[in-house]
């Protein structure tokens, strides 16, 4: 840069956007929008930095303009920094007036106003964008380019700068000695601009899912309640999430103390994945939360369930099973809206699936209709069991293996105390590695 080593810094929207960061004191200088605060520490010469920065860069103002460019940048367009700095991109490169299919400026002018629009990088697909010769006036040379916009911000979030990477690889093309124009070289190297692309796009997407995941698991968190005494029943609540950024579900639990020594245990599965559906979940488990402590049972609890769950976007085909304790009477009533069947475990080993209340899912029916419930006897000491699909379901496998899977771990560990049952039946029915979909249980010693 020794042609304008001694031109002030431009200044774009009130910062100093010279790549020269250093003082001649050798105190590095940051940037805080307020103004410069001196960093002890080692002196880097960012000017020498930008210079020797391998391959094409250019910086350019938000009006398009050029504010300096790296040596490869200078060497491979052919023009001088002179010439560059301070004038419009497309003054100095502008599309081939003899070709009325350029397109290479029109292309590259609405990826920069992407990036000042959404303060994001653009990486473009392969362009071909003929260079006016600098030796001979008038003559063209077909080019083609591989560019990537980034924005540069400030402590605002507003764009200040472009950076314009750019690689040729005309000579790529070329390099296999076809005829100029040929299609099959330019698909080539798109081809090979796509795989890099890609390659950009699939790390924004990991890390936006990986954050979704994390914000959806806090979501879960905060939304299901703690495990906390119900009467003289000892209780616990499980729940593990699916495997993979792309799987935080909406399962949900629930326990109530409900007025005349009953309590109200309930489970339920949002279909989908992601923050959507842990904000249904969180809807629709407070809604029914507050149906069970007025409605008369488990079937009328599910009812007002159904005509709120249809006002809720996302909610449609949400599975529920819900069942009520009454300790005075011993008997637990229940019903499901399409969920796989509360367990009840015997003292002596017998394992009942309660399936003689199932209904449809939530809005599965164009009208309502008054779902069923259904009672059963217990003896103190018996065990009840709520879950979602997560814990029997497998891929390849029928529905009846994995509830197979769930009595046997129930009976054999029937005398466990409610913590230590939940505990070996994950360990029974999960996968080492984690299961593909969230799975929650409950265990009530009655």
């Amino acid at each position: 840069m020794s042609e304008s080593a001694e031109r002030p810094a431009p200044v774009v929207g009130g910062v100093g956007v010279s790549p020269a960061a250093g003082t001649a004191s050798g105190r590095a200088v940051r940037h805080t929008g307020g103004g410069a605060d001196a960093v002890t520490g080692p002196a880097a010469d960012y000017r020498a930095v930008f210079r020797a920065l391998p391959g094409m860069v250019a910086l350019l103002s938000p009006d398009l303009v050029y504010v300096d460019a790296n040596e490869d940048f200078v060497r491979m367009s052919g023009h001088s920094r002179d010439r560059l700095v301070g004038r419009y991109l497309f003054d100095v490169f502008p599309d081939n007036p003899k070709d009325p299919t350029a397109t290479g400026a029109r292309n590259l002018e609405a990826s920069l106003r992407r990036v000042l629009a959404t303060g994001e990088r653009d990486t473009m697909a392969l362009q071909r964008y003929d260079v006016e010769s600098t030796t001979v006036p008038g003559e063209w040379q077909e080019r083609y380019w591989s560019p990537v916009n980034e924005p540069v911000l400030d402590a605002d979030g507003r764009v200040v700068l472009l950076v314009h990477r750019v690689e040729e690889i005309t000579e790529l093309i070329r390099a296999h000695g076809l005829p100029e124009g040929n299609r099959a070289r330019v698909l080539e190297a798109e081809l090979y601009t796509r795989a890099r692309e890609l390659q950009e796009v699939n790390e924004r997407l990991r890390a936006a899912h990986a954050r979704e995941r994390e914000v959806a698991l806090a979501l879960q968190e905060a939304m299901l309640p703690a495990p906390r005494p119900l009467g003289h029943h000892d209780a616990a609540v499980r729940y593990r999430p699916a495997v993979g950024t792309l799987n935080v579900c909406g399962d949900w639990y629930d326990l109530v103390e409900l007025p005349g020594e009953r309590i109200a245990v309930a489970v339920g599965d949002v279909v989908g994945h992601g923050l959507l559906a842990a904000g249904v979940m969180g809807q629709l488990r407070s809604a029914l939360s507050a149906a069970s402590r007025v409605a008369a049972g488990p079937a009328q609890a599910l009812e007002v369930l159904g005509l709120y769950a249809r006002s809720v976007d996302g909610a449609e085909s949400t599975t529920a099973a819900t069942a009520f304790v009454d300790c005075a009477a011993r008997t637990v009533t229940y019903s499901s809206a399409g969920h796989p069947p509360p367990v009840l475990v015997r003292g002596d080993g017998t394992v009942e699936f309660l399936d003689g209340a199932t209904d449809p899912p939530l809005g599965a029916r164009p009208e309502h209709r008054p779902r069923p419930e259904a009672v059963t006897g217990y003896a103190e000491g018996d065990t009840l069991v709520l879950y979602t699909d997560g814990l029997v379901e497998r891929r390849r496998e029928d529905i009846d293996t994995g509830l197979g899977r769930l009595a046997r771990a129930l009976s054999d560990n029937r005398h466990a105390d409610p913590g230590a049952l939940a505990d070996r039946v994950l360990s029974a029915l999960l996968p080492p590695g984690g299961a593909t979909d969230d799975a929650a249980l409950i265990i009530v010693r009655l």
